[in-house]
């Protein structure tokens, strides 16, 4: 029996579909569908608009207007089902409740974060969490459109000027091939290559033999994704500098 009550309401119009509010959504009652932000059930939204904030592009708004009521048991089986489907789709996205799992884009812009990054300045030019490649959902809204930086977990503990010479202005993923299993890395790179818009794509990788996986574990994903995007690889030798860089046409 539907009721008069508030409800978020979504301007497609002004959607670009960037995803900022599905984490902000505890009810999971919001998702990305064809580009453009959802409700997927009334029901599961509770109204108290968390989500509002979250939207840079003012598509979202509250509104009162007959709709079912508000169902926590609904939610919390949608929730469980949400888990579930992600769990069987990449099953090293261990997240669940791990505060290491939440997601988070900082509100100040990682390209200009670090702009004034120098051998003195301690400032990061991370702008989200999380960062490993096992942990980030492939509809976060900071890959959307984003230069992604794909990066051996070795490389910021050899190179020093990491932050300033590679991940200014970028979107990160750390992760080790050799440890992991790389028909998840394929799989979860190939629906970011799908569904986000990826611009660009930079590599770097250790001089070591096992990190040689990981830019023709991106190379693979791509061509899951039917997709063509240019790619950089950038070789880190053992004693921290750069000792090889190579472009990939798309």
């Amino acid at each position: 029996m539907e009721i008069q009550r508030k409800i978020i309401h979504i301007d497609e119009e002004r959607c670009d579909g960037c995803g900022q509010c599905v984490p902000a959504c505890a009810e999971g009652a919001i998702e990305i569908v064809n580009g453009k932000a959802r409700l997927v059930k009334d029901s599961y939204c509770d109204g108290l608009g968390a989500c509002l904030g979250e939207c840079p592009r003012d598509a979202l708004h509250m509104i009162e207007r007959e709709a079912e009521p508000f169902d926590h048991a609904a939610v919390e089986e949608h929730l469980k089902r949400m888990e579930a489907e992600q769990k069987q789709s990449f099953p090293l996205a261990r997240g669940g409740g791990c505060p290491s799992a939440q997601m988070h884009v900082f509100k100040e812009d990682a390209a200009t974060a670090g702009e004034h990054l120098d051998e003195g300045d301690r400032k990061s030019a991370l702008g989200h969490w999380p960062v490993q490649v096992r942990l980030v959902p492939p509809h976060a809204p900071f890959l959307k459109g984003a230069d992604l930086l794909v990066a051996a977990d070795c490389a910021p503990l050899a190179y020093p000027r990491f932050h300033r010479d590679f991940l200014q202005g970028k979107a990160v993923m750390i992760g080790c091939p050799k440890f992991d299993d790389p028909g998840e890395y394929v799989a979860r790179f190939a629906e970011i290559f799908r569904t986000a818009g990826i611009k660009r794509v930079t590599v770097v990788d250790m001089e070591v033999p096992c990190c040689s996986a990981l830019p023709r574990i991106v190379q693979e994903a791509m061509e899951m994704a039917q997709k063509k995007v240019p790619m950089e690889e950038v070789i880190i030798g053992v004693t921290g500098k750069v000792i090889k860089k190579k472009e990939f046409a798309a």
